[in-house]
Order: structure tokens, then sequence, then C-alpha cells
């Protein structure tokens, strides 16, 4: 027995057996996370060849380099690879099963943004199942260090290490040849990671990822005021002129944007356990003098949140990878809608009930133009007061309405909600309706928050109305991005009352509300398909606002001839007659109708695509390229972010002051007595809580 034992030991203690080794157990381990952690929208008998053959080539050429090195130096380089490839495995698991995604530089480099965050979401996506990845580089830096397998000390054969190396670059031209035949220009054309790890591994993917960031810095660079101009053909050859049923019907009201965070439409007038999950925002949604558009799609990237604010208030796309906001805000030139309507009189303001720095608000927002941001240092704050991303949104509204009442008038405002927030949890006393049963735990609480979500959109609705602000603004409400991704196929099946989900159905799902409220607005639902892009050339024209100097890539979703095809950031599209997901292409019914289109159908499913391709591409450029400082509007003064401080002391000053110089706020017209009384909640932290004890710093010109 002994001896079979040493005949094993030794067996493994040579260096190229050990090198098998570590490669395939790297090999194995990469496969069962493909099939099991990725949604990689594999078929057919090349993309599964593939998928198998994929991980092996850069194996062979990272674990090749330790071949080169002898006795003890190689097998540790070989450990310390297999850790690095195994973290970087474990981060993109935790990752994809919240984001549907892989991690990418500019997510990486964006951490630092919004890791006071993070804590609580990996504590809830981790699951015991996910070191799994870690067991064979567990396993086998035991046995070297407890010399069950012993260092080869052998010289150094330098073949070994060329023939893995070259091995690896030949195999991986072959895998890079067969995507490509069954992918045409995969690498030119995708805006999708998926594809990149489905046909080419997650190494592959690290690398090419790391060459975009690195262009994106280098396009920036070269990029010259001659580039600007593809980009202003391409936006004023699909500038379409305001309607004029609707242009100016808002002129000079105040301005509220509601951010109902990862809100999603299918909530709408839905029902669970009896209950109507939301229902004031469903009575403000079919309100007489409220426009709902139910056709309406979130367009974000990675940068979720961040891309949805960047679409909304600049008409440009987010990111291929990473935020926008995160990569560029602070840095680039926009001409944003907060320094529009500054520029146009308003007072502009941005509240939000957590820190400045996430997502770098802090510094995006003064590039936007922003005369004010209300952060979590403006609020108080206690243990029970918060959930998971910062203040709840009743304690938050409760408070935000201290500093409304103080911007003078008119004022564009936005109010950014964020306990309806992965991982959707709530304390036992906040929870009004029971969770879900469709035993999928990131699922099944969503229903609660968004409760109470709508539970404090319908006590600010109500101040607003005691105050008077109702009958003297225009209130937009939009869902930022989606609260359940494409990754729980299965719940959201469930949740719709279907038996299974196609493509299709799960490109639907992405469909966010979008409301419009003004009193006198003539109401009722808008099928017109449109996205997050379109929002700032809609507002602009309601509010009489000349816009067709500013370079927007969306269009006024109330003029007749918007084209209703809208993009996604991986580059599929949806529309009212033909939709393309992926490969497949759907007509309205849901069904794949690749075979049955006509010549000319599909011609127009070409031109589609091809348009989207193309905006997609042009709002890239501007981004990573700057190009906006090479332009200059007519009529539009270049923001000068030294202008903006956002630290409360400054704010506060700033405030003041501009009360003195224009009284028209709420307290103006109030004479100088509090509106905070007029907002009611039954917030069960703040009961017994008087406004002074609330309102840590409250303190007004008045």
């Amino acid at each position: 027995m002994r001896k079979a034992l040493k005949k094993v030991q030794d067996f493994f203690s040579k260096k190229l057996v050990f090198f098998a080794l570590v490669i395939i157990l790297f090999w194995i381990k990469t496969y069962i996370a493909y099939q099991t952690e990725f949604t990689l929208g594999v078929s057919g008998t090349v993309q599964n060849i593939l998928l198998i053959v994929n991980p092996i080539p850069f194996a062979l050429i990272l674990f090749g380099i330790a071949l080169f090195f002898r006795g003890k130096v190689s097998y540790w380089i070989m450990m310390v690879i297999d850790w690095i490839e195994s973290i970087w495995l474990f981060a993109n698991i935790l990752y994809y099963r919240e984001f549907s995604d892989f991690l990418t530089l500019g997510v990486i480099k964006s951490t630092g943004s919004v890791s006071n965050n993070l804590g609580l979401s990996i504590s809830k996506i981790i699951r015991p199942t996910d070191f799994f990845v870690f067991i064979d580089v567990v396993v086998l830096t035991l046995l070297l260090i407890t010399k069950v397998i012993k260092v080869d000390k052998r010289p150094v054969r330098f073949r070994q290490g060329i023939i893995s190396v070259v091995a690896g670059i030949v195999l991986f031209g072959i895998n890079l040849g067969a995507a490509n035949q069954d992918r045409p220009q995969l690498l030119t054309r995708t805006f999708d990671n998926n594809y990149i790890v489905k046909y080419l591994g997650m190494n592959f993917y690290a690398g090419y990822n790391a060459y975009q960031n690195y262009k994106q810095t280098q396009t920036r660079k070269d990029a010259k005021k001659e580039d600007l101009n593809k980009a202003l053909k391409f936006a004023r050859q699909n500038y379409l002129p305001p309607n004029v049923q609707y242009y100016g019907k808002e002129k000079g009201k105040n301005v509220f944007i509601i951010h109902l965070e990862s809100f999603q439409q299918f909530l709408i007038d839905y029902k669970w356990d009896g209950q109507e999950v939301t229902p004031n925002i469903d009575a403000f949604y079919h309100d007489q003098n409220t426009m709902s558009f139910d056709n309406f799609f979130n367009q974000v990237g990675q940068g979720k949140t961040s891309d949805a604010e960047t679409m909304l208030e600049n008409s440009l796309y987010g990111l291929p990878s990473g935020s926008a906001m995160t990569e560029y805000g602070g840095s680039n030139t926009f001409d944003a809608m907060p320094a529009i309507m500054d520029q146009h009189g308003y007072s502009t303001a941005s509240f939000h009930g957590d820190v400045g720095s996430f997502w770098n608000r802090i510094n995006t927002y003064k590039a936007w133009g922003y005369q004010y941001f209300f952060d979590k240092d403006y609020y108080t704050s206690k243990e029970n007061y918060n959930v998971g991303y910062g203040l709840k949104d009743k304690i938050f509204l409760k408070q935000a309405v201290n500093y409304l009442q103080q911007l003078p008038q008119p004022f564009y405002a936005k109010i950014i909600t964020l306990t309806n927030h992965y991982p959707y949890e709530l304390d036992k006393q906040n929870q009004s309706i029971p969770k879900t049963d469709t035993g999928d735990d990131t699922v099944d609480g969503y229903v609660q928050t968004a409760r109470y979500l709508d539970q404090a959109f319908g006590e600010f609705i109500n101040y607003l109305k005691k105050t008077g602000l109702y009958n003297n603004s225009m209130i937009v409400v939009y869902g930022d991005h989606y609260g359940i991704s494409n990754n729980h196929p299965k719940a959201i099946a469930q949740l719709l009352g279907k038996k299974s989900v196609s493509s299709y159905d799960l490109a639907m799902f992405q469909k966010v509300p979008f409301m419009i409220h003004a009193p006198g607005l003539k109401g009722g639902i808008n099928h017109t398909y449109g996205g997050e892009i379109d929002v700032m050339p809609t507002l602009l024209d309601l509010l009489g606002i000349p816009d067709k100097q500013y370079l927007m890539l969306g269009q006024d979703l109330l003029n007749p001839n918007h084209s209703q095809t809208v993009a996604f950031r991986d580059g599929n599209f949806v529309s009212p007659t033909y939709s393309k997901i992926g490969s497949k292409i759907y007509n309205n019914k849901g069904e794949v109708v690749n075979d049955r289109l006509t010549p000319e159908e599909k011609q127009w499913v070409k031109g589609q695509q091809n348009y989207v391709d193309k905006q997609l591409e042009i709002s890239d450029q501007i981004i990573t390229g700057d190009l906006l400082r090479f332009y200059h509007p007519k009529g539009f003064k270049r923001v000068d972010k030294s202008d903006y401080n956002y630290n409360y002391k400054a704010g506060m000053k700033q405030l003041q002051e501009a009360q003195k110089k224009h009284p028209t706020s709420l307290l103006d017209q109030n004479h100088g007595k509090t509106t905070v009384n007029d907002f009611s909640t039954d917030a069960p932290e703040l009961k017994g809580v008087t406004n002074k004890q609330l309102y840590k710093y409250y303190q007004t010109a008045h």
C-alpha cells in the first residue's frame, strides 16, 4: 500500500504532471461556473464546443509561464496564478448574479465610489457553493506546503514552456476563428460582454476589457474638433421639432423629477395577496392630468442608476462598460439639463439620502450644472433611519422638504428614492404586504420595498397638494432600471403568470414607468415606444425651451414622427413591429420570425440595427472623446465647476443668499412659516420625534 501511495506521490510531484493537474482542475471549475452561474445563451454544437474549449488556451499560456522556472519558484508561480484566476472567477460569479454582466475595469475602478454600500449586497448575494472555485487551489496549496506533493528539482526544459505557450496561442487562434465564423465581427460590433465570455473565455474578456479601457483613454486624448461634426450630423438628421400642441404648455412651472428606484412597469396595477402593491403610484398613473407611457424602456448598462441619470439629463447613453458618471463625470464637458434650466431662470437641485460620492455624483453634478446637491450630510441619520443604500424614503422625504421649501421658484428638483433597491430588505415594522412566494430570495422581497416606496410617494404627493406646489408644477415620475434582472426567469414567469418566459418576454420586462403630470395636461395612456434617452428633448419642449442647438440623441416622445425603435445598451432593440434580441427577430406577438420576413422587412430590420449601432457608437464617441468641449451651443454659457460647492455650510449659505435675492420660495410665499409640518408620515421610526429633533441642521434665511 505504501509503495502504491509513494508511486502516486512521485507521479504527481513531476512538474509536468502537476502542471497538467492545475490546468485540468482550473478548466473543470471554469466550465462548471459557465454552466451553473452564468446565462450565456449557448446554443448549437459550435457554441457548446467553444464553451468547453475556451478556458484552455489562456490557461496554457498563463500557467505555461511557470515552466520557464526551476524548483519551488515554478510551483508557486502556478499557485499564485491559480489564486488570481480563482478570485477573478469568484468575483464575477457574485457580480453576475445581481447585474447579469461581468466585471469590467470601469466597475472595479468605480468601486471606491460605491464600496460603502456593497457589504450588505454581497452578504445577500453570496452562497456557500460559490466557494467551490477555491477548492482546487486550496487543496493544491496545502499539498505543496505539507510536502505531500514534492517539488521537482530537475533542470528547466525551456521547450516545455515554449510548447505550452505556443500551443495556447495556436489553440486560441483556432478558437477565435471558429467564434468569428459563428458570430461575424464579434470583436468589432459587440455590445454584450456575454458574447465575449461565451466565445473566447473569461481571461480573454479581462484582457479585451482592459484594452477597451485603454482605448477609451486614448480616444479622449486623440479626439479632435472634426470628430464632433459626425455626431452633430447624426443628431441633426434625427432631430424632430416639437409638437406645437404641447410646446411651452408647462412653461415657467416648477419641475419635479421623481426617481423611483428599481421600479418596473409590471408593478403598475399589480396585485399580490389580494392587495394592490402600489396604490398611490397607480392612482397617479391613471390621473386625468397624467400622461403615462406604457411602452417606455430602461436603457441602462452597467452604470445602472448612473446611466439612467446620464440619459435623462444629457440625452446620451451610458458606456458599454462601467459608469460614465464615475469615469468621465468629473472631467468631461456637458450641456446638461440642470445647466440649461439654470440659464432659463430655474433653481436646480438634486436630493438624495446617500453620500455624495456614490456614483461620483458630487463631481458629476457640478459638471451638469446643479446649483445644489442635498446629499446625506444634510439630513439627520440614525441607525434605524437607514436601510441598505441610505436613508429610508419616508424619513428622507420628510427631511428633504425643509430644503425644498427654501428653493427660489421656479425650480428643477430631482428626488432620488432608494429603499426599493436590491437586496429588497425592510424591517418588520415597515412591512405592509407579504413577500411573494416564488422561492427566489432575490425576488420575493421586491413587493415589500415597492409598497414602502409607494407609501413614501403618496406622502410626498400629499405634501405637494397641501402646500400648493402640486398645482404649480410639472411632476415627472420614472423608474430608473429593472428591479429583477433577467437572471431570474423562473421567478419572473411566476410573477407574470406564465409557464416560462422567452427572450422577447424578458425584453418587454425591461419596461419602466414614465409619467408626466401637470394641471390642465390631458392625461391618458400613451402607447408610443420610447426610452430614457428621449426624456430630455420631451421635457424641454414642454417647458418651451429651445433645444435644437443642443446635441441630443433622443427625440421628443410627443412628436407623432418619433422613432419608436428603442436601443438597448447591448445593441438589441425593440419596436412596435419587430424586435431584435440576439440573433432572433420577434414580431409584436413575441413570435420568432427570422424565416418569415419578406426582403423588404429584412431590409427594415437591418436599417434599424444600423441606426441603433450608429446611435450607440456616436454616444460613446461623445463621452469617451469629450467632444462637447469643442461645441458651443448658441445662447448657452459653459458650466464652470468651480462655481459649485455642495458642502453643507456652503450650500446653506448659498441657499440663504438666493432667497434674499429671489424671494419666491415656498417659504417666502408662506410668510416665513415652515411647511415641514405639512408633511405627514407614518414612519414608525419618527413616532414621538419632533421636527426640532429631526432637523439636526434646521435653519432658514428667515
